[in-house]
């Protein structure tokens, strides 16, 4: 008869399996991908390393799972920020402001979601999450589009860019802490929605 888990181990397990991401969470944010080793987070957990393994194939499978949960609560936020009165191009720069607050609260967390190299798994999770921050811009761009409000472009294409963009400017600040990031890709993202700066 194969063994069947009871609910109290279950329990422990799943609650061991949450300690150990909330301990690689942390890692993160303070010592960013390369710092975040199995037997860092196994010690800030409080568990054995093998216990890490257990749960996780690896180092790069846990980053994974951590970028998911990260991301989920990002694009939640974003998508609150698009739900905001105001234009196309408004809500457009209140989804990338949104973002772009967030990351700096966090800078070496988000460095390494968004810059620090790693993994190809964890790659393969940025391409994911870019793809659906641009598609969330696409959909406000093209409705300026559509009502007018907007020049005729390719939403896609410009929002993608704009994702780039705002990627590209929250490297340096996040590495360098440039002033003024948020309000400076404020007037980029109205400008090159071809619009007039708010």
């Amino acid at each position: 008869m194969p063994y069947r888990r009871t609910p109290q181990v279950q329990a422990r397990l799943d609650a061991q399996r949450e300690a150990i991401l909330t301990a690689a969470g942390e890692i993160l944010a303070e010592r960013g991908y390369a710092g975040c080793s199995v037997s860092a987070v196994a010690e800030k957990a409080g568990v054995a390393t093998g216990t890490v393994y257990r749960h996780f194939p690896g180092k790069a499978e846990l980053v994974v799972e951590l970028f998911r949960n990260v991301v989920n609560h990002e694009v939640d936020a974003v998508r609150q920020a698009a739900q905001r009165p105001g234009t196309p191009a408004e809500r457009v720069a209140a989804i990338v402001e949104t973002f772009a607050e967030r990351a700096l609260k966090v800078p070496r967390q988000a460095y390494a979601l968004l810059a620090e190299p790693v993994d190809a798994p964890i790659e393969a999770e940025r391409i994911v999450f870019r793809r659906v921050f641009r598609d969330e811009l696409a959909r406000h761009v093209r409705e300026g589009v559509r009502t007018g409000q907007l020049p005729p472009q390719d939403a896609d294409l410009t929002a993608a860019a704009l994702v780039g963009g705002a990627a590209e400017v929250l490297i340096g600040p996040l590495t360098t802490d440039s002033a003024d990031a948020v309000g400076a890709l404020r007037t980029f993202i109205f400008r090159a929605l071809g619009g007039k700066d708010a």
